[in-house]
């Protein structure tokens, strides 16, 4: 880390746009599962859908309403395997896949280990394509921002849970910065080109500013303050824009523990279940 450091320092004085694009491909950099080996699903029945040609890996179990489990970056849906059991039980069809770049699934457009929010996004349009309207989404991390990229494109789903979610991930690059040892001037190329490679500008992923474009759910959103991983800033300015958003805050869960809470999974599953009467679901234009 010294050495990077040194080098970024380097090139924030005499070549930022060299850096910007080192810090963009970074940024862009999924990171090494850090599941643990006990976190693994049962079979299901295994399906696939491509994204521009790319091969999306994913599972489904059970019959009745749709939930899909979205895991976050560098994550994989056997992170959510605790989620299954209690779903199953209360009558819904779960659906989870591994996004581009990730788990089972193929390389996405940037080649192995990257990829975007917005190809996450695409990945699960693709599978609520294949397997209907959501009942309900259960998402962590950034797989929640991906969710609502998702939401603005169209895609709808009758309840959200969001667990550690980044929700503006704007304050993010600015400790990435800090811990690379860059300044303003390799940062804002490093923000030109995630931009450019995402295809849409930052500001259309600061989830609280963009409520008013979809038509809000209701939202579960559980985090813990000492979340080392995404700030429980972002569950708060969440909670404050969003209509009909409950906010519970955990202690010493962490960003990974959470998954497996028992007491999270249930508190999710019973949030699910409330709507179970009156589902509306499907993307837009399928009516």
């Amino acid at each position: 880390m010294t050495a990077v450091r040194t080098a970024f320092g380097t090139l924030e004085r005499l070549a930022p746009g060299l850096g910007g694009r080192w810090a963009e491909r970074l940024w862009l950099t999924v990171p090494p599962y850090r599941g643990r080996r006990a976190d693994v699903i049962p079979p299901g029945e295994p399906f696939t859908v491509t994204v521009d040609g790319r091969r999306v890996a994913g599972r489904t179990w059970g019959s009745g309403p749709v939930v899909y489990l979205v895991h976050g970056w560098g994550g994989q849906s056997a992170q959510l395997r605790a989620f299954l059991d209690p779903l199953l039980a209360a009558g819904h069809r779960v659906v989870t896949f591994d996004a581009l770049s990730h788990g089972d699934s193929d390389p996405g457009a940037l080649g192995p280990r990257r990829t975007t929010v917005t190809e996450m996004a695409a990945a699960l349009e693709a599978v609520a394509e294949k397997h209907g309207p959501a009942h309900a989404i259960i998402a962590h991390s950034l797989g929640g921002n991906a969710v609502f990229f998702a939401l603005r494109r169209g895609l709808r789903a009758g309840r959200l849970v969001f667990l550690a979610p980044m929700t503006q991930p704007m304050p993010y690059t600015a400790i990435f910065a800090a811990t690379l040892g860059f300044d303003h001037r390799v940062r804002a190329r490093m923000l030109e080109r995630v931009a450019r490679r995402a295809g849409v500008p930052w500001s259309a992923f600061d989830i609280p500013s963009q409520v008013p474009d979809i038509a809000p759910p209701p939202l579960l959103t559980v985090h813990d303050p000492n979340d080392r991983e995404t700030r429980y800033a972002d569950s708060v300015a969440l909670a404050k824009a969003w209509p009909d958003a409950e906010l519970v805050t955990v202690q010493d869960l962490g960003h990974w523990r959470l998954l497996r809470d028992p007491a999270t999974v249930a508190r999710a599953v019973g949030f699910v279940t409330a709507g179970n009467a009156g589902t509306t679901g499907g993307r837009a234009a399928a009516g």
